[in-house]
């Protein structure tokens, strides 16, 4: 029991070292990793998953953007509008991520390299890398998805301001059923309405 407790708490400071790099590289994103393992994994709780995939919710969150390690700069802190090829770099973080951490048997193994992969896909088939929709996409990516839109709409950015509570799960709710999983945005709106 006690290795085992050691290898989840080992895991846990890699993942929190590997984020912290990433959230250094950007000031406007600092703790965003963070943040959406702690969402994510409320999320999770709230939906009454088992202790082994909210392990991996929590690592997963706070690897899910470390794809971006292998984004020039400039890019990844542009004020403006990116441009359609700048866009199209930034597109490839997921593959760069899932790369980066493949080779890590207990990722593959409990969702944790899903999650890397496909938290950018869209409940409508729309997102990325691979167009997936509905049930295709892995369920902890739904969820990392979820996490990460509300903090990115609550954080300030270099291209805009953070919104407010009220507006971010407005805006969360607007995209029930086209971003995000229906059925996760109704916990996770029930969640924050308890706070």
């Amino acid at each position: 029991m006690r290795y085992v407790q050691k290898v989840r708490r080992d895991y846990l400071e890699l993942a929190t070292a590997l984020a912290n790099a990433l959230d250094s590289r950007d000031p406007y994103t600092r703790h965003h990793s963070e943040n959406v393992s702690k969402y994510a994994l409320e999320i999770a709780k709230e939906m009454k998953l088992s202790a082994d995939l909210c392990d991996a919710i929590r690592i997963g969150g706070l690897l899910h953007d470390i794809g971006k390690i292998g984004i020039p700069e400039q890019i990844l802190t542009k004020k403006g509008k990116l441009t359609e090829e700048e866009y199209s770099i930034i597109k490839t973080h997921p593959n760069i991520g899932y790369n980066i951490i493949k080779h890590i048997t207990n990722f593959s193994k409990n969702g944790v390299l899903d999650i890397v992969l496909y938290h950018h896909e869209r409940f409508d088939g729309r997102g990325y890398p691979n167009g997936l929709k509905g049930k295709e996409i892995p369920p902890l990516a739904r969820i990392i998805a979820v996490a990460d839109t509300f903090d990115a709409m609550t954080s300030k950015r270099v291209y805009r301001e953070k919104l407010d509570l009220d507006s971010a799960l407005y805006e969360i709710e607007q995209n029930k059923g086209t971003q995000l999983d229906p059925e996760i945005v109704d916990v996770f709106i029930k969640m924050m309405q308890k706070k």
